[in-house]
């Protein structure tokens, strides 16, 4: 059944209306017409089953329907994902959307390859909400991530206060520790009680700078290791967020 998303602030489950963009591709694109079965959802866990009521002028209204409410994950987990070349950031974006992330956080590492400038920082920041916009409507996700402005290591941490429970950073460097480890004396530290929330920091190609892991270290990261092979940038975030998921569901 074809999914279509309807902001918080718009969504009223007695007066369900898709935005332009939506009703553009449930008009024009995909080519539905009154009375067809359609489903939204508005992100935060909130979904209806329904039908299309009226369709002029380009605006569909939804017939009124009960929502269901998904479940919140029991652990928000958040991505800081340092900007790799080409469309890497559209595939992690889109994978971590699947995975259930809560919140991605762009970082402009100083080993990042792409460069983003000042006045393309937003619009930036827009194709990648609407990449995870796309992502929940294709795979049934209805919790959307939000998609933060990308900034640099440094203001990453500076803007984040207070901490996350936990705090991961990926590491090629000795002495990383794997998630079973790290989780153990997490638990044995706070009473067997499970993070409510973690951040989970994946490097650029070449990884994080001696002094970008310092930095995160400092702020209370702990280095993670993803096991001897060295993953690609997107591979990491992948596998990272997959266990994370399996290890705190």
């Amino acid at each position: 059944m074809p999914r279509f998303y309807i902001s918080p602030e718009f969504w009223d489950p007695n007066n369900l209306i898709l935005c332009e963009a939506e009703s553009h591709h449930c008009l024009n694109v995909l080519r539905l017409k009154e009375g067809d079965k359609i489903t939204a959802f508005n992100g935060q866990g909130g979904e209806v089953h329904t039908k299309i009521e009226t369709a002029n002028k380009g605006q569909v209204r939804l017939k009124g329907s009960n929502p269901v409410q998904s479940i919140k994950p029991k652990t928000q987990i958040v991505l800081g994902q340092a900007i790799p070349k080409g469309k890497n950031m559209d595939l992690i974006i889109e994978k971590a959307t699947e995975l259930g992330v809560s919140k991605i956080h762009p970082i402009i590492s100083d080993r990042s390859i792409v460069r983003i400038s000042s006045n393309e920082i937003t619009k930036k920041q827009e194709k990648w909400q609407r990449v995870a916009i796309e992502a929940c409507k294709q795979s049934g996700q209805n919790w959307l991530p939000e998609i933060k402005k990308p900034k640099k290591t440094e203001e990453l941490f500076q803007h984040n206060q207070p901490q996350y429970d936990l705090l991961l950073i990926a590491s090629l460097q000795k002495g990383s520790k794997s998630l079973k480890e790290i989780l153990s004396e997490y638990l044995i530290a706070h009473d067997q009680n499970e993070p409510s929330s973690a951040l989970m920091l994946i490097g650029p190609e070449g990884d994080f700078t001696p002094s970008e892991i310092n930095l995160a270290m400092n702020f209370g990261c702990f280095p993670m290791t993803l096991g001897p092979i060295v993953l690609r940038s997107e591979t990491a975030a992948i596998y990272s967020l997959s266990v994370l998921s399996y290890e705190l569901s």
